[in-house]
């Protein structure tokens, strides 16, 4: 017991050497420290807590094999494992578009076959949300992403900095111009 609870009292960087050497007990303390918020943080990003768990897993299972190397010059074990997990989320985001866009196509078809039972309220919804998708691929990845991280992610300018590893100006200015073009494409849409 006492060996355990010394491991609790290392620091994150010694417990990452002891997990690369295959202790168990250092694996267990890294997942005390940081599941929590590696869950919470795919939870936000995802909105899906079977998918959020399915991302912690991954990343928890991928740092137990061996897959990522932990560089301590590029920041905390917090910040390393966060960057895994959102990169984790973005994919998940986007294999997720991919299926509703799918999704939607198919739903496009069933509109043809059965518009009698659609409502014009809920036809009009679901135009105006294809049309918001749509506006927002086609911006710029860097726009896009940021607004969708901020939008549909829940996240503040300084957490898309510090996600992104980008200057939190660069991030702002990406957003503004982002929105100006969304807004534009879609006021182009209205008029015609």
């Amino acid at each position: 017991m006492s060996g355990q609870a010394h491991i609790h009292r290392l620091a994150d960087e010694e417990l990452l050497e002891l997990v690369r050497r295959g202790d168990v007990h250092a694996f267990e303390a890294v997942y005390d420290r940081h599941g929590g918020p590696v869950f919470s943080l795919a939870y936000r990003m995802l909105g899906n807590r079977l998918e959020a768990e399915d991302i912690a897993q991954e990343t928890f299972l991928a740092l137990w094999r061996g897959r990522f190397r932990y560089q301590p010059e590029r920041g905390s074990v917090r910040t390393w494992l966060t960057w895994i997990v959102h990169r984790r989320s973005i994919d998940a985001l986007r294999r997720n578009g991919v299926r509703r866009r799918r999704w939607a196509d198919s739903e496009q078809l069933e509109e043809e076959h059965e518009a009698p039972e659609r409502t014009d309220v809920e036809a009009a919804r679901r135009e105006e949300a294809r049309r918001i998708r749509d506006a927002i691929a086609a911006l710029p990845d860097g726009q896009g992403r940021i607004i969708e991280l901020a939008y549909f992610g829940g996240f503040t300018h300084v957490e898309i900095a510090q996600m992104l590893e980008l200057p939190l100006g660069t991030v702002k200015g990406r957003m503004r111009l982002g929105l100006d073009k969304l807004r534009a494409s879609l006021q182009e849409q209205v008029a015609v």
